[in-house]
């Protein structure tokens, strides 16, 4: 199924994936910042084997992510790697690299 939105992917389809085992022994809070018209600022916060999503910013995230709404409809769609967008710039990336690579094994990037 393909995503048609940041907002459908990050509130409907991301926690559907973010199932307890898969997010054993995680504590990481991710920022997303979305431009564009589909956009908007949304924020993960991964403890105790339960994931949440809310609306808005929160200070201090352990990883934070900036990117177009298009790009990151094509990243989510697998349309475009997150090595890639990283690489030419169409995703910007603030934390850890262990922690982003932890992001791409749970396919949120």
């Amino acid at each position: 199924m393909a995503v048609g939105s940041p907002k459908e992917f990050i509130e409907v389809v991301l926690p559907g994936k973010l199932t307890p085992e898969k997010i054993v022994d995680l504590d990481m809070t991710i920022q997303f910042n979305i431009t564009g018209d589909a956009g908007g600022d949304w924020f993960l916060t991964i403890k105790d084997q339960k994931a949440v999503v809310q609306t808005g910013t929160i200070e201090n995230p352990t990883i934070s992510l900036k990117m177009k709404d298009a790009d990151f409809v094509k990243l989510v769609n697998g349309e475009l790697s997150g090595q890639r967008a990283f690489m030419t710039g169409k995703l910007k990336f603030k934390g850890s690299m262990t922690h982003g690579i932890k992001l791409q094994k749970l396919g949120i990037i």
